[in-house]
């Protein structure tokens, strides 16, 4: 911007200024006026519907998918796709959010530009769409992503119906038993303190999977328990491990 153009645009923000109306009370009493539709609308919601409670708290249950607030599922999302890269995982989740927020805060001081109208900023503007798109398909994808208790391998394709019957049966049984807490298996489940799971198959034979199911070693708990009360859950998890090739 040349002296020139600097004097027309202080000429007409003077003149545009003495035209306008000063801030009290008339932006206050909008603002005021605003404030109150919303507390009467937020009113009326809790007294018709209430505030959305779950169910009580169970400390001993395995199978609790906790999921955080809708605003953070795109941090939520983030976490999900990078907990198999630990040296990452906290820059992509801590890190990268809060160096975005303060450079978001510091905007004012580093973005000198007079130019105000957003179709003549092509940089600012691809990175707003950009950081919108992305926060928008996180939050999309973290508020459907399955329970992490879900074990997401599709069968063998050598398989028979009825043998990918008992694979799925077997992965269910896997993420109701809470195996994923301490194994992984493929993209689901912790890396430890358990060793993974992905290609057991390769390592032990069936009568090997079912006796470490019953005699493992601690703190893995034992599944002699389901093997007497249920030996058909009990054969279908040792089948799926089976397969794991």
């Amino acid at each position: 911007m040349n002296q020139a153009e600097k004097e027309a645009y202080l000429r007409e923000y003077s003149i545009l200024k003495n035209q306008g109306k000063p801030f009290f009370p008339y932006a206050v009493a909008k603002d005021s006026v605003m404030a109150v539709v919303v507390m009467i609308v937020i009113i009326f919601l809790a007294a018709m519907f209430g505030a959305e409670l779950g169910p009580k708290a169970d400390p001993t249950t395995t199978t609790y998918v906790p999921r955080p607030d809708w605003y953070f599922y795109f941090l939520f999302e983030v976490l999900r796709v990078m907990r198999n890269i630990p040296k990452f995982t906290d820059l992509a989740t801590i890190g990268v959010p809060t160096i975005c927020m303060i450079l978001l805060f510091l905007l004012p001081f580093y973005d000198r530009s007079p130019e105000r109208r957003i179709e003549r900023r092509p940089v600012a503007l691809a990175a707003g769409l950009t950081t919108i798109f992305a926060m928008a398909f996180l939050t999309y994808t973290g508020a459907n992503t399955g329970s992490p208790n879900t074990v997401d391998l599709q069968p063998p394709a050598s398989l028979t119906a009825q043998q990918k019957a008992i694979f799925r049966a077997g992965a269910l049984v896997v993420g109701n038993s809470g195996c994923l807490a301490c194994h992984v298996l493929g993209n689901n489940g912790n890396d430890g303190p358990g060793p993974p799971l992905t290609h057991i198959g390769r390592i032990l034979r069936p009568e090997a999977i079912a006796s470490t199911l019953r005699n493992p070693t601690a703190p893995m708990p034992s599944f002699a328990a389901l093997a007497k009360q249920n030996p058909r859950q009990f054969y279908d998890l040792i089948n799926f491990l089976g397969e794991l090739q």
